[in-house]
């Protein structure tokens, strides 16, 4: 059977925009938000605008390199690479949204209306209606609110939030979900010890899933001749479903939560 094969790479998509993105700025998502549940008593999640967020956040990075050692994404130690990359890889996303975690126990005098301080992003990634999931991650807890309660609640607002529900209840509508899970570096242990702290199960381990840009310490040598001159990194999977969140999660989030107050 005679046939062609007429593809063509297509050429490359630059936004008609600058690194803080579309003016207004457009979160762009299709995950039903209800940021009256995106809140505990002492924190809250607000979507990340970059004109409003991004200088306060990486002003607060004092060592790029050694914060974001962990992460596979090429370039996101320069301020301008890592907003262009979020809106390519997180706001042009429809099924994923960022957001900015303020801290309500401290306060910013220059962004008093922001009712805290900022202390890092989460995001839901990739929700999927058909299959009932979604992964949470970009969780990037600033320097100054590491080993706080700000990680802690920021997860557990978003798990709540998750598995809750739909309901015309103010005070349980969620997106209920069957599934929440979470890729981390298998040598990220604050990540990992996190994500168990908060219910989730070691699942298993995705070898060589990346390709690291070339430069990154923590990865591991490719073959000889390989097609690309970058590391690899194995991924560390770790999950929580519907039936372990029935089964005691719900509860461990709760206490998890109520020891950070």
């Amino acid at each position: 059977m005679a046939y062609v094969n007429a593809y063509q790479p297509p050429p490359p998509v630059k936004p008609a925009y600058g690194p803080h993105g579309p003016v207004p700025y457009d979160i762009n998502v299709a995950i039903p938000l209800d940021f009256t549940q995106l809140e505990s008593p002492r924190l809250k999640l607000t979507p990340f605008v970059p004109s409003i967020h991004a200088a306060k956040y990486h002003a607060a990075i004092s060592d790029p390199v050694h914060f974001y050692r962990y992460y596979p994404f090429p370039g996101i130690e320069d301020p301008e690479s890592y907003l262009l990359f979020m809106d390519s890889f997180v706001r042009q996303n429809t099924y994923s949204v960022l957001f900015a975690i303020i801290d309500k126990t401290s306060s910013d005098p220059d962004y008093p209306e922001w009712g805290g301080k900022l202390a890092g992003t989460i995001a839901l990634l990739n929700h999927s209606p058909t299959n009932l999931s979604v992964e949470i991650g970009v969780l990037c807890i600033l320097p100054e609110f590491q080993r706080t309660h700000v990680a802690t609640h920021a997860v557990g607002i978003l798990l709540k939030y998750c598995f809750a529900m739909p309901s015309t209840s103010q005070s349980e509508s969620g997106l209920g979900l069957r599934r929440v899970h979470w890729y981390a570096h298998p040598d990220n242990e604050p990540s990992l010890r996190l994500a168990a702290r908060m219910g989730l199960k070691r699942e298993g381990t995705l070898r060589w899933a990346w390709v690291l840009p070339a430069g990154k310490v923590l990865g591991k040598t490719p073959r000889k001749n390989d097609m690309l001159a970058g590391p690899g990194r194995d991924t560390a999977i770790m999950a929580v479903s519907w039936e372990d969140w029935e089964d005691g999660a719900s509860e461990i989030v709760t206490t998890q939560m109520a020891r950070m107050e």
